[in-house]
C-alpha cells in the first residue's frame, strides 16, 4: 500500500516488519470476498460433499424403506391369503369327512337291508308268494304295499349310496384343489418373506449409511466452522493492521506536494494483459455468506506472467500475507490531490525490492497463487488515500 512518493528506507523496513508480524493483510475490513483460506475452502468442499452424500443416502434410504414397506404389506396380504386357503382346506377336509361318513352310513343301511332280505326273503319273491297263496284281496293289497315299501327303500338306499359316493369324490377333488392352493400360497409367502427380509436388510444398511453420513456431515460442519473461526481471526487482525496502514498512508499523503492533475482514465498502466475474471464491487461471499466488498480487480495471469508497474513510483513494501500471499505496495504519488497506492497480490516472486524506485511499465514481479488463491492470477488493488476504489477507473 502507498505510504507516499518518497519513503525513507527505515520507514519502509519498519512497515515491512510490521507486515511480516501480521498474520494476514486485506485491503478492506473483510478482505477478498471471493477467496478464502485453503483450510476453509477444503472444509467447505468436504462439507458440500458430505451434504451431497447425505442427500444421496437419504434418497437410497427412502427407496429402500418404501420397498421394504411394500414388501411388508404384500407379506401381510399373502399371509391373509394363506390363512384363507388353509381355512378353505380345513373346511374341505371336514366336508370330505362328512361325505365319507355318509358313504359309510349308506353302506351300513344297505347291509342291514340285505341281511333282512336274507332272513325274510327277497321282497319281489315275497310279493309273488302273496299273490299265489292269499285268497283275500284285501290281504293281497296290504301285503303288496309292504313289498313295494321294501322295494322303494332298497332303491332309495342304493340311490343315496350312489349320491354319497359322488359327493365324496367331489369333496376329495375340492380337498386336492385346496391343498394345491395352500401350497401355492405358502411358496409365494416364502418367496416374498425372503424378498422382504432382503429389503429390510437393505433399509437397515441405508439407515446405517445415513447415520454415518450425518456424523460425517457434522464433522465436516465442525471443521468448516473451525476453519471459518480461524479465518475470522485473521480478518480481525487484518482490520487492525489495515487501519494502521491507512493512517500511515494519510500521514505521508499530507507531506506530498504536486503530482498529477487531470482525467484519471488511462493514468495507470495495465499491470498484466489478461482479461478481467472478477471485477471490483460488492458481492456475497460464497462460503462466509455475508455481503461485502471485493476490493480489487482480478486479472487472468498464468503462473509466471510478468506483472508491470502501473505507474512510476516507489516500492513501499514487499510482504507476506496469509490472505494475499506475496504482496507488493507501489506508491505512484498524488493524483488530483490524493495519494494513489497500487497493490499486487498473490505474486510467485518479486523483481524489485522495498524502497526501490520503478518506472511505469517496468516488471516488478511475477504472477502466482500464493495465499488465499484458487489459481494463478493477479488481484490488483488501487487505494485512494488508503481506501479501495475501482481500479478500472484508472486503467
Amino acid at each position: 500500500m502507498g505510504l507516499g512518493a518518497v519513503v525513507p528506507q527505515a520507514a519502509a523496513d519498519d512497515l515491512r516488519d510490521k507486515q511480516r508480524k501480521a498474520r494476514g493483510q486485506v485491503s478492506t475490513a473483510v478482505g477478498d470476498l471471493h477467496e478464502s483460506s485453503k483450510a476453509l475452502a477444503a472444509a467447505a468442499t468436504r462439507l458440500q460433499a458430505a451434504r451431497a452424500a447425505l442427500s444421496a443416502a437419504q434418497g437410497r434410504l427412502a427407496t429402500a424403506q418404501k420397498n421394504a414397506d411394500a414388501a411388508a404389506r404384500l407379506d401381510a396380504l399373502m399371509q391373509a391369503r394363506l390363512q384363507a386357503a388353509e381355512h378353505a382346506l380345513a373346511d374341505a377336509r371336514l366336508a370330505l369327512d362328512a361325505a365319507r361318513q355318509r358313504v359309510v352310513d349308506q353302506r351300513s343301511a344297505i347291509g342291514r337291508l340285505a341281511a333282512s332280505n336274507y332272513a325274510n326273503g327277497d321282497p319281489a319273491l315275497m310279493g309273488l308268494a302273496v299273490i299265489l297263496n292269499s285268497q283275500d284281496p284285501a290281504e293281497v293289497t296290504s301285503q303288496m304295499n309292504t313289498v313295494d315299501s321294501l322295494m322303494n327303500k332298497q332303491t332309495t338306499l342304493l340311490a343315496d349310496l350312489k349320491a354319497a359316493r359322488a359327493r365324496m369324490v367331489a369333496e376329495e377333488a375340492k380337498v386336492e384343489e385346496a391343498r394345491a392352493a395352500v401350497a401355492v400360497q405358502r411358496q409365494a409367502a416364502r418367496e416374498n418373506l425372503v424378498r422382504k427380509q432382503g429389503l429390510e436388510r437393505s433399509a437397515a444398511a441405508a439407515r446405517a449409511e445415513v447415520a454415518t453420513m450425518v456424523a460425517r456431515g457434522k464433522a465436516a460442519e465442525a471443521q468448516a466452522a473451525k476453519a471459518r473461526r480461524a479465518d475470522l481471526v485473521q480478518l480481525r487482525i487484518a482490520r487492525q493492521q489495515e487501519q494502521r496502514i491507512r493512517r500511515l498512508i494519510m500521514e505521508r499523503a499530507a507531506r506530498q506536494r504536486g503530482g498529477y492533475r487531470g482525467d484519471t482514465g488511462g493514468f495507470l498502466y495495465r499491470p498484466v494483459p489478461g482479461a478481467v475474471t472478477s471485477p471490483y464491487g460488492y458481492r456475497r461471499h460464497p462460503i462466509y455468506g455475508y455481503w461485502g466488498l471485493h476490493d480489487g480487480t482480478d486479472f487472468s495471469a498464468p503462473c509466471g506472467t510478468p506483472e508491470r508497474a502501473a505507474g512510476s513510483g516507489t516500492v513501499i513494501s514487499r510482504a507476506w500475507s496469509d490472505v494475499y500471499g506475496n504482496r507488493l505496495y507501489l506508491d505512484v504519488g498524488q493524483v488530483n490531490g490524493k495519494n494513489v497506492t497500487v497493490v499486487y497480490n498473490h505474486l510467485s516472486s518479486y523483481r524489485v525490492s522495498s524502497g526501490e524506485k520503478v518506472s511505469r511499465g517496468e516488471v516488478i514481479g511475477y504472477a502466482g497463487s500464493t495465499g488465499w488463491s484458487t489459481g494463478c492470477h493477479l488481484h490488483f488493488t488501487v487505494l485512494l488515500d488508503g481506501s479501495p476504489v475501482n481500479p478500472m477507473n484508472y486503467l
